[in-house]
């Protein structure tokens, strides 16, 4: 009894101290979004096939998987590390993040897409051809633009750019770098996206950088508030 009182005390002290962490509901909402959109979407749907010639002179190599599947630790651990080191770095990571994954939900779910580039057989058989025949089967083809995985690599690169910590880590800053191009470029020598998906994730991710870190929000809204008031004012009198 005194051990589960100590565990409950403990997680109402983490809430209390990092009660930022309410945006992470997102991600059920968004695993809810994605699921729907893979069962609405699939292989044998109408949808519009994203496809350019430089595809085709793109070849499969499965070293790429590497990068690919390190995409999970590196955002989950980027976000961890914002959330643990800064309240005010953390919320603006969650609405790059977040609202840019939903911008992505969205156009996808309007303009229904996918694309037909994935090899029908592996020329070797190990591990990583293994580990890509398990993605091929859980993840499908569709719902490919823009894709996540290269928003999500930029974003994860522009937090540590961003984080004051890491301010004098030039190591760390060129090593997100590095790991974030190689992810990028995996999505299309592992044959899950076009070029063309790429292309728009980097448009995505230039774009939502703009409202989030480029606008002073707190000037808006006390501009906003001024306004009002004056408003007000002038229709008293």
């Amino acid at each position: 009894m005194q051990k589960g009182n100590n565990m409950l005390t403990k997680v109402k002290d983490f809430m209390k101290k990092y009660s930022h962490c309410w945006t992470l509901l997102y991600f059920p909402i968004y695993m809810i979004w994605f699921t729907w959109l893979e069962r609405k979407v699939t292989p044998n749907s109408d949808y519009t096939n994203i496809h350019v010639y430089v595809d085709d002179l793109i070849p499969f190599c499965e070293w790429f998987v590497i990068p690919y599947v390190l995409w999970f630790v590196y955002i989950a651990g980027v976000m961890a590390f914002i959330l643990f080191t800064s309240r005010k770095e953390f919320y603006e990571a969650s609405a790059y993040m977040f609202i840019g994954m939903s911008m992505c939900l969205f156009i996808c779910t309007i303009w229904p897409n996918g694309q037909d580039l994935r090899v029908q057989e592996f020329t070797s058989e190990n591990i990583l051809t293994s580990i890509m025949g398990f993605i091929y089967h859980a993840d499908t083809n569709t719902n490919v633009f823009p894709s996540i995985h290269v928003y999500n690599s930029v974003g994860a690169a522009i937090l540590i750019f961003r984080s004051h910590i890491l301010k004098k880590y030039t190591w760390v800053k060129a090593s997100s770098v590095i790991l974030s191009t190689l992810i990028i470029m995996s999505t299309v020598f592992l044959n899950q996206h076009s070029i063309m998906d790429v292309f728009g994730g980097l448009i995505l991710a230039a774009l939502m950088y703009i409202p989030v870190y480029c606008v002073d929000w707190a000037k808006v809204r006390e501009t906003v508030s001024k306004k009002k008031v004056a408003k007000k004012s002038v229709t008293t009198n």
